[in-house]
């Protein structure tokens, strides 16, 4: 089993590589300016991940191409800047923050399902990020809302695309493990938003493989 990260650019992205080193997966990671769609599709990866970036998704790379190509069939989770390229996507904009958020925690309502199927709400999540998304396509569901009311979380009506504005990776977020073995229960194709996912299909590894922490040298 086969995950792609796109890196754009970020500090936070191996911390969230070693996230996903808590299961039992290949992780292959690949700079945006670094890899084509070919050459993911070679791979036939069975989830891919957009990872956070310093910048807005017009430096986003190849990241807006491969949530194109790849997002009727693969699993797609984009956290922080990728969430806002999946946006961008479907002809949504990417505006600024009410207010700069950067080191802090907010607390997250949600819906309950997908990837966030399991986990309490409300939960605190680590917020780092300046610019925040406007949805335009009813392609896309609002689903999860800090208690500023900006958008925490999205995913697509019919395709196996989701996204989360907050940084799953980081210590201070919640449940974040807990959200990341549900992405990784999604299928290609999809599974309805009502399905539970399989909690058992992806057991947490006891020893991680590790990257040396980030979040002071990002902070």
């Amino acid at each position: 089993m086969r995950l792609v990260v796109i890196d754009n650019y970020d500090s936070f992205t191996f911390n969230l590589v070693q996230l996903f080193f808590e299961f039992d997966l290949e992780v292959s990671v690949f700079r945006n300016d670094r890899v084509t769609l070919d050459g993911i599709d070679a791979l036939r990866p069975d989830w891919i991940c957009i990872s956070p970036g310093p910048r807005s998704p017009a430096h986003s790379g190849i990241s807006k191409a491969v949530v194109e190509r790849f997002g009727p069939t693969i699993p797609i989770l984009g956290v922080c800047l990728g969430m806002q390229v999946i946006n961008e996507v479907f002809g949504g904009k990417t505006i600024k923050a009410p207010v700069p958020v950067h080191g802090k925690c907010s607390r997250v309502d949600h819906e309950g399902r997908s990837v966030f199927r399991g986990i309490p709400s409300p939960f605190w999540a680590a917020r780092y990020h300046s610019l925040c998304v406007e949805l335009q396509s009813d392609c896309l569901l609002p689903v999860a809302h800090a208690e500023d009311r900006v958008l925490m979380g999205i995913r697509h009506r019919s395709w196996p695309l989701c996204g989360v504005q907050f940084h799953p990776e980081s210590f201070m977020t919640e449940h974040g493990l807990e959200l990341i073995r549900n992405f990784l229960s999604l299928r290609r194709g999809w599974i309805a938003p009502d399905d539970a996912a399989d909690p058992d299909r992806f057991p947490r590894i006891d020893t991680p493989i590790g990257y040396p922490d980030r979040r002071e040298e990002a902070a």
